[in-house]
């Protein structure tokens, strides 16, 4: 049994007050949930402060990147001992909207061609390991463009994604991987990619890992759906076989329906 995980991604949003009272909000209500695993991953100028306000609860905190190096000359970026040291245990890793397969800051940015950060398949496998040697728990993203998905490249695709982050990783580092499908298309927009069809692209992600690393650590991976996640059709994500949770935009910046959609992959398993 894969235990579920509903993990709010705050993005650009919430100053230090802001952050302090969505996540003492989202702690008062389901600070002592069981049966999920619940993520906050505030923006990096607010970790302690949410970590200040989760203390003593069964809520975990997240970063939205890491830097694959430890320390040095890389203005701006953060590096897992410094992630550690705000108290993450989870974090973000290969986000569409930080993946660079398209588009440049210069463009208009649409959902199409959000992926103004430059991160690579091979960025993504760097920062995997950097994770992982310092004991985060990393939530890979991958999915497609709208474009690739209406040339019927979907399971190309995110086939490609899984198997170039996983590179060379043993089968006993992958069982702490955590994968998350995002369609770009679906990210921010309002629009969801049907249930049963997130159910089955996820299942081609499940196959992918057991060409990687076997059958048994695949059934025992993790993998999110992600993708204008909401109340109204979380309990339809989660009757679904092969989703283990959410990773979830703009309906985790507001307290009560976070709760809820915490609520319901608690209750899904």
């Amino acid at each position: 049994m894969r235990t579920p995980i509903m993990a709010g991604n705050w993005k650009m949003n919430c100053d230090n007050d802001e952050a302090w009272e969505l996540a003492a909000a989202i702690a008062d209500e389901k600070g002592d949930v069981e049966g999920c695993e619940v993520v906050l991953c505030p923006p990096a100028t607010a970790l302690t402060t949410v970590l200040a306000a989760i203390e003593d609860t069964n809520i975990g905190l997240g970063a939205q990147n890491i830097f694959w190096e430890e320390s040095g000359a890389y203005t701006g970026e953060l590096s897992g001992p410094m992630l550690l040291s705000c108290g993450c245990q989870y974090v973000i890793i290969g986000h569409s909207e930080r993946r660079g397969r398209f588009g440049s800051a210069d463009e208009d940015f649409t959902p199409e061609l959000q992926q103004v950060f430059g991160d690579t398949d091979a960025s993504v496998n760097r920062k995997l390991p950097a994770a992982l040697s310092h004991g985060l728990l990393p939530i890979v993203c991958v999915g497609e463009l709208l474009s690739e998905r209406q040339e019927g490249q979907t399971d190309e695709v995110v086939s490609g994604q899984v198997t170039a982050a996983l590179t060379g990783l043993e089968a006993s580092e992958v069982d702490w991987v955590i994968l998350a499908y995002e369609p770009v298309w679906a990210i921010g927009t309002g629009e969801v990619c049907e249930a049963e069809e997130a159910n089955r692209v996820i299942g081609v992600i499940r196959a992918t890992l057991a060409e990687v690393v076997g059958g048994e650590v695949a059934e025992r991976v993790r993998i999110l759906y992600g993708g204008s996640v909401n109340p109204a059709n979380v309990e339809g994500l989660m009757e679904q076989s092969e989703i283990d949770g959410g990773l979830v935009g703009g309906a985790s910046l507001q307290a009560e329906s976070f709760c809820e959609l915490i609520a319901a992959a608690a209750a899904s398993k």
